[in-house]
Order: structure tokens, then sequence, then C-alpha cells
């Protein structure tokens, strides 16, 4: 079985309203003065269950990631779930802008682009590869381009910052967690040896 999400972090058919796909400071139905709580990972819980092939990719950010990916999670001897950025009339923009958004929503480290292989399983292996490089620039630069996010900042400006700290904290957060997950099973456990409280001893 292949599921292929488009996800637009709405319940865009009932006129944009809040779900738990829908990111924080964004506003929407029942979620006027920007969303207080973090998006679901839909992936992550995905990868949980160790047997699915699971990706997210942003065709508008990096094309060559995306065809990979539908070529690898086809070729997957099991189910497979891919996550695709979609941009929606109900984030407030110019649609034609979509692809530039994408990319600028990756580039921000706002939608970290990865594939989850449970194949890859051997010494100096990974089940998880990040194909996003490194943020460039801050989560607002890519927030502000969308009026899901802007109307808050005109209603609130103080709570729209509040939100926006708190979104460019997770996606860090998320972005760290990936990365260490990335890294080979035979690396792990000394890297978290490196940051236990007692692998330091006192001068």
């Amino acid at each position: 079985m292949n599921v292929l999400v488009l996800d637009t972090e709405v319940y865009s058919n009932t006129g944009g309203q809040q779900s738990k796909a829908t990111p924080i400071g964004a506003a929407a139905k029942f979620a006027a003065a920007g969303k207080s709580i973090a998006k679901k990972d839909l992936g992550l819980l995905a990868m949980a269950y160790g047997s699915v092939y699971v990706a997210q990719v942003a065709f508008g950010a990096n094309d060559a990631q995306t065809v990979k990916t539908f070529l690898e999670a086809e070729a997957y001897p099991g189910p497979s779930l891919i996550i695709a950025f979609s941009h929606c009339i109900a984030h407030g923009y110019d649609l034609a802008n979509g692809a530039a958004q994408q990319k600028l929503a990756v580039d921000t480290g706002y939608w970290p682009l990865y594939r989850y292989d449970p194949r890859r399983h051997g010494p100096g292996e990974s089940p998880l590869h990040v194909d996003s490089t490194a943020p460039r620039g801050k989560v607002i630069d890519y927030a502000r381009n969308e009026t899901r996010f802007r109307m808050v900042e005109q209603q609130d400006p103080a709570r729209f910052k509040a939100l926006m700290h708190m979104l460019q904290t997770k996606s860090e957060e998320r972005r760290a967690l990936y990365a260490h997950m990335a890294l080979p099973h035979d690396a792990k456990p000394a890297a978290a040896a490196a940051h236990h409280p007692t692998a330091h001893k006192a001068e």
C-alpha cells in the first residue's frame, strides 16, 4: 500500500478549519488568534512502526529528491507514506508563487526533507536520511509571506512574536531529533554517552 498525503496544514474543504496539522502561529477557524499548539509529526508517528517507508518532500524545493522518493516508495516491499508540502488558497498568497514558497519553507528549516527506509539497517547505516541542508534564515521569513500568519501579527504583534519564537524553537528541536535519528546505528551509543551528564567528570 502506497499513501501520498498532500499536506495543506488545514482542513481546506471546510473553509480553513484548524486541525492537528495546523502549525503554531497560523490563524484558522477556531484559532483566529493563531494556534499555540505544535503540529503533529505524522512522519515520526509512521516511523515508529519500523516497517513503513516514510518520506517528506517539497517538489518546489528539490524536485530530484521528490522523484527519488517516489521511486524508492514504489520499490519498497511494504507500506509507504509520502508527505508532500502542498500550498493552498487558505494560506493567503498568490499560488503562482507556490514553488518559491515551498523552497523557502525548506530553506528556513520549517519543512525538512527526509527519507526513512527500514531496509537501511546495516553497519554504518541508519534508516533515516535527512536530505535538506542546514537552515538559511529563520522560519519567520517563510511565515511572513502568508496571510494565515501575517494576520496574527496585525492583530497582536506581541503574540505573533511569541508564537514565532515557539515555532522556531520547535523547528530546531525537530531538526535536532532527525539529525540524531540519522546517525548510523553504531554511532548512536557514543553520541548518547557524550551528552549524558555522568559522561563529564568534575575536574
